[in-house]
């Protein structure tokens, strides 16, 4: 459904009297493949692109180069008007709940605001569907006059992702989306987006840092490492048999791996930062396993494995 090869995304950093303007790259040749029904966990520390990634698939930045692929249809280099007839289809859900939503709007006004846009229907029809959606995100029609303000984030979460499958999209990019709520809330929202994949044939990619969250909800998982793509697999063997020492390490981190035979990959030292990162393989200044090869010759992206990917020149040994 969604192909995405050779991606590339960055941001320009504004000189000044003590910096030069400099391009900052927070995507690098992502290549990733988003089946029908399905949800691609995006894993990884914070800072490492994840984000971008998601709002660059949307186009809501602008790609350096790479392609993005909507069944068989370019998005990158569309104009906005050539992308309007596409929004309706793929959908971003934000990660805060208090900034997402127009505090100016009313509940009604912000969930059928799409509708409004990327479909004809009847004034009548457009209150229908507004207030089924809420229905199901176990919200009441009586909130529909009221404000943002006056709901809870976990209220506004849902809020938002009405707004989002009101639409019945084909593609959602979730970035974060129980990161801002607490535990109880987290999981009512997470099984409400479950729910409704099923239900409406979703694919998702849902971006987060919490790895228990993406382990219950997730068909496969994408582990980046300062902005590129370093190990794709299935739930089941990124959980049982991590191929990169640290897809290993952030693994452990939280879970006991079961049916393992692999070592613990201990992280040495501080992820660098953007504007130096390290020549070679990025991740060979904290890499267990790292040789001098690491040093100086970028790992290729290969499956090693049936559906299984990584870039790592030892992906094939013990971890």
């Amino acid at each position: 459904m969604l192909e995405i090869q050779s991606l590339s995304a960055g941001y320009e950093t504004k000189s000044s009297k003590f910096f030069h303007k400099n391009k900052i790259k927070a995507v690098e040749n992502v290549n990733l493949t988003i089946s029908q029904n399905k949800t691609i966990g995006l894993v990884g520390e914070s800072g490492c692109g994840k984000s971008t990634l998601g709002r660059t698939i949307i186009k809501l930045h602008k790609a350096d180069s790479g392609s993005i692929k909507f069944h068989g249809t370019e998005l990158i280099g569309l104009k906005n008007k050539e992308m309007l007839g596409l929004r309706k289809k793929i959908q971003m859900i934000f990660q805060d709940p208090y900034s997402s939503l127009n505090p100016r709007m009313t509940i009604f006004e912000i969930v059928s605001e799409g509708l409004k846009i990327h479909a004809k229907y009847s004034k009548t029809e457009i209150r229908e569907k507004t207030v089924d959606i809420l229905e199901k995100m176990s919200l009441k029609k009586d909130i529909l006059y009221r404000y943002p303000h006056e709901f809870s984030g976990g209220q506004r979460q849902r809020i938002a992702i009405a707004r989002v499958l009101v639409l019945n999209p084909e593609f959602v990019v979730c970035d974060e989306i129980v990161s801002a709520l607490d535990v109880s809330t987290q999981a009512q929202v997470i099984n409400l987006v479950a729910e409704f994949k099923q239900k409406q044939n979703l694919s998702l990619l849902f971006i987060s840092h919490d790895l228990s969250v993406v382990s219950y909800i997730a068909d496969e998982i994408a582990v980046m490492y300062l902005g590129k793509i370093v190990e794709f697999a299935s739930k089941e063997n990124i959980l049982k048999k991590p191929l990169h020492p640290y897809t290993n390490a952030l693994f452990l981190s939280v879970f006991e791996l079961k049916n393992r035979k692999k070592k613990r990959a201990i992280l040495e030292g501080e992820i660098p930062g953007v504007f130096n990162k390290p020549t070679g393989c990025y991740f060979h200044t904290r890499c267990p396993l790292r040789k001098d090869i690491c040093k100086v010759e970028i790992p290729k992206w290969e499956e090693v494995e049936k559906n299984h990917w990584v870039a790592c020149h030892f992906a094939k040994l013990e971890v």
